[in-house]
């Protein structure tokens, strides 16, 4: 049973003088970089372009990355928006020192990257790039709390220029871009399935992918794609973190080619763990490590940091299961063979993909194969067992190129099978979901604290901007193969709610039969969600509490023997991320909720705040005594957490281990 809990208060006791110090000045920024001298200026001052901000390593960074005329010291510079006077930054602004070389591309030119770091929650920030005397244009950024629930929107395949006029495929994209955020404000990522451009060289096509606004505002997460991999472009335009340049990462097994992108890479965003992966290296033959190096990459990853989130997302471009022109090519094959079965041991919750310029939803998949035979097409809410995973590919968010759904095929329906789905013949085995209607769409997921809800939204319809329709690169538009009108902008074509598997003290507790007849035995009422302790309240300026109840669980003895039995119950220590506090804090008070079995209560526990172990050691839920009465009863607690109020703020988990004992 997993617990969890969240800290509201942003100061401590022992914080609040600072604080309120920095109050009194007006100054909100909690800024760690170091300030650069001015650079000086050069006869002609660059030109800065193609500006674009990219997620950090975690929620209090984000990474600047654009292009520069010229090669002088540049720098990124950030303070709170409020602290800016008639759009003149102060003197007090952080700057953040640029790195980056000559772009290898025939634009000439180079480029440069920055990152952030020590960004302070709910708070708006501006920033420019360049140097004194030669800065960009001021962009703005907002963050929001470091901690809860979030939503982020998932894009696939711009691919700037596949129609082949760029200015449509421009204006396509800006519009999905415009109306996903205008839907969706509070969105806190922009997420790529990869192929930002169509010629991964191209500077006129990278100019329109990077012209919406929103991709200096919201934090975008490249992926990169078989169109961005032919040159260095990528790379120099899109700087992430935590990434792996080393060989085995890039498709021909060496990062300094000038024709190739590549890497892996990983960040924490608010318990979520991502990873992404370079795809386009597939196979050793081609030079790289192929898919045992990214099997090895995200095992590593998992197995380091995978304890520090709540999630596991990865993200990559060639999508393993999809619906369209690229479901049956022979390397996405390789692909499904050589990723689910490590992906489902490692515990990922959902993976993103590209490529395909299709929208598809699997069905639950567990070592490449369909992990509940019971699962229906369509089903809009998925409890994901040990080891499940669910799948979504996005379709053209700019409407510069469509794929259609192809038919299945005899060749099986499992593993790199493309046969059909018993239960909805015309779709493929894995999907639950699959859709075209060449209209642009978007996916939102939002991330709560104990489900995924994923949607697919339609962000344009058959009218312009949508290139592909315009220039009849399709004969027709809307539901059903164009039958039907298109629906409007905005409208849901899929929503799934996912229900995220809780690992191995979860599946204890949840797979633990009723007792059969003539049998102890005892299990939790209903789904074993998570047990939401709320937010904390902070007493008497010495503690925080906060107050919840357990789920109940219901107990079953139809023993002849009428034996003693008890149920109890520890618990860990608390956790988020690197953060943690005992689980002695927590306390509680058995209750019979029903009775029955003989049930009777354990001796309250309180929290260790006052004083002893709480429930940081073994302590009696129920018992029943020898000769009690056969049946069912149900039990419960009312719980109470008290903490010291020096505690950081964060959404902490804990789990709660049942044990019974039965004479």
């Amino acid at each position: 049973m997993l617990l969890s809990a969240s800290t509201s208060h942003g100061t401590r006791t022992r914080r609040r003088a600072a604080w309120i110090a920095t109050a009194a000045l007006g100054v909100s920024l909690v800024l760690s970089g170091a300030a650069t001298a001015p650079a000086a200026l050069a006869d002609t001052p660059a030109t800065l372009s193609g500006v674009i901000l990219g997620v950090g390593a975690d929620e209090a960074q984000r990474i600047v990355t654009w292009y520069s005329s010229a090669d002088t010291a540049q720098s990124v510079q950030v303070a709170p928006t409020s602290a800016l006077v008639n759009g003149e930054f102060p003197a007090s602004a952080t700057t953040f020192s640029a790195s980056g070389t000559a772009n290898i591309a025939s634009s000439g030119g180079y480029n440069r990257h920055a990152t952030i770091t020590g960004l302070a929650e709910n708070t708006a920030y501006s920033y420019r790039v360049g140097s004194d005397g030669n800065w960009s244009q001021t962009s703005a950024f907002s963050t929001q709390s470091f901690d809860g629930d979030y939503d982020f929107l998932f894009f696939g395949d711009p691919q700037i220029g596949s129609s082949g006029d760029v200015a449509k495929d421009q204006a396509g994209w800006q519009d999905t871009m415009n109306v996903a955020v205008n839907a969706n404000p509070k969105a806190e990522l922009l997420v790529s399935g990869g192929d930002q451009v169509d010629s991964a060289n191209k500077e006129d096509q990278w100019s329109a992918f990077l012209a919406p606004d929103a991709l200096r505002q919201i934090p975008w997460v490249a992926t990169i794609g078989n169109h961005d991999v032919g040159g260095k472009a990528y790379e120099q335009h899109l700087y992430t973190p935590n990434t792996d340049r080393t060989g085995a990462y890039y498709r021909k097994g060496d990062a300094s080619i000038g024709t190739e992108s590549g890497g892996d890479y990983w960040f924490i965003y608010k318990d979520t763990l991502f990873i992404d992966l370079n795809s386009n290296s597939y196979a050793t033959s081609q030079g790289g490590g192929g898919d045992d190096a990214h099997v090895a990459y995200v095992t590593d990853v998992v197995n380091k940091h995978g304890a520090e989130a709540k999630y596991t997302v990865l993200v990559y471009h060639h999508a393993i299961y999809s619906p369209a022109d690229h479901a049956k090519d022979a390397d996405n094959k390789v692909r499904r063979v050589d990723f689910p079965t490590t992906f489902s041991k490692l515990g990922v919750d959902l993976v993103l993909q590209g490529h395909d310029h299709s929208y598809s939803r699997s069905y639950e998949i567990k070592n490449g194969a369909k992990a509940n035979p019971d699962e229906k097409p369509g089903q809009d809410e998925v409890f994901e067992g040990p080891g499940g995973v669910v799948y979504v590919t996005a379709n053209s968010a700019s409407g510069s190129k469509y794929y259609d759904i192809t038919a299945p095929d005899n060749s099986g329906t499992s593993g790199a099978g493309n046969g059909a789905d018993p239960l909805n013949p015309a779709n493929y085995w894995y999907n639950s979901v699959q859709n075209q209607e060449h209209v642009r769409t978007y996916v939102k997921v939002q991330v709560k604290k104990d489900q995924l809800v994923v949607q697919n939204i339609r962000s344009g319809d058959c009218s312009a901007p949508n290139a592909a329709v315009e220039l009849n690169r399709v004969v027709w538009c809307g539901p059903d193969n164009g039958a039907k009108p298109a629906e409007a902008v905005g409208s849901i074509q899929d929503e799934v709610t996912i229900h995220p598997n809780h690992g191995d003290g979860q599946d204890i507790q949840v797979d633990v039969p009723s007792g059969a007849p003539g049998e102890f035995g005892w299990t939790i009422n209903g789904h074993n969600g998570l047990v939401d302790l709320g937010t904390a309240e902070e007493k008497n300026l010495q503690y925080f509490e906060a107050t919840g109840q357990i789920n109940p669980i219901s107990v079953t003895d139809t023993r002849a023997s009428k034996a003693a039995w008890s149920v109890s119950a520890s618990v860990g220590d608390f956790v988020d991320g690197d953060k943690t506090f005992e689980g002695k804090y927590l306390g509680w008070t058995p209750k019979v909720v029903t009775p029955g079995a003989g049930a009777v209560a354990g001796a309250a526990v309180g929290s260790g705040y006052d004083g002893g172990a709480g429930l940081s050691t073994s302590q009696s839920l129920s018992s029943a005594p020898m000769g009690h009465d056969r049946g069912t009863g149900v039990v419960g607690a009312d719980l109470d957490l008290k903490i010291p109020n020096t505690i950081d703020k964060g959404s902490y988990r804990a789990t709660l281990t049942l044990t019974a004992l039965a004479g």
